[in-house]
């Protein structure tokens, strides 16, 4: 599959109006992968959120991926699950969920390996800067998006992204650009989404 620009996270939050205003202008932006991804939340809301954003991104032409939650991607029929190593078996999240599968890797090469032999779609590596949301996080170099070429998989930067950061990680080889602060924060959301992509044009037009 084709990964190119930026990879919206849904922000934390109680506003289930909020989170869908929130996506919407980021997919209206020109986002096409979407994560579902709220921590606090109870079950009934996950659920109800989870289904709405599924609808939302299909408008959109774009794909909604959900976070750590193999049933609840099942349940809603999800374009995407993402999963981090404490999330479950990777390769049986293969067997069983049909779609789009994304592993975290953290700062370790040796994870994506495997993680492309689980049957992972793509990886992702981070923290590439200190992250507001998991500023504990371990911090990967920008050298693994080039080690990480010949798996053969899209790659995904996540942690501390921001429009000034952002060219150092497409100069590296990042195949995308998984963000939620600096997206969601901002003051135009669907602004902020189009400024990301065209980093990405940017780069296309130099080569």
């Amino acid at each position: 599959m084709t990964i190119r620009g930026l990879y919206a996270i849904t922000p934390d939050g109680a506003d289930s109006a909020r989170l869908l205003q929130l996506a919407a202008r980021a997919l209206e932006g020109g986002t096409r992968l979407l994560q579902y991804r709220n921590k606090s939340a109870p079950p009934a809301q996950r659920l109800a959120e989870a289904r709405a954003l599924v609808a939302l991104a299909s408008r959109h032409g774009a794909r909604l991926i959900v976070n750590d939650d193999l049933a609840l991607a099942l349940q809603v029929k999800a374009h995407g699950l993402h999963l981090g190593r404490e999330d479950g078996e990777l390769a049986a999240a293969r067997a069983a969920f049909p779609g789009l599968l994304g592993a975290s890797c953290y700062d370790s090469l040796d994870l994506a390996r495997r993680a492309a032999a689980a049957g992972a779609d793509y990886i992702a590596f981070g923290s590439v800067f200190p992250s507001p949301t998991k500023p504990g996080a371990a911090r990967a170099p920008l050298t693994l998006f080039a080690e990480a070429r010949p798996l053969g998989l899209p790659t995904v930067a996540i942690g501390g992204i921001t429009l000034a950061n952002a060219p150092q990680l497409v100069a590296a080889g990042a195949d995308g650009l998984a963000v939620i602060s600096a997206l969601f924060d901002a003051p135009e959301v669907a602004a902020a989404a189009r400024a990301f992509n065209q980093l990405y044009a940017q780069e296309a037009a130099v080569r």
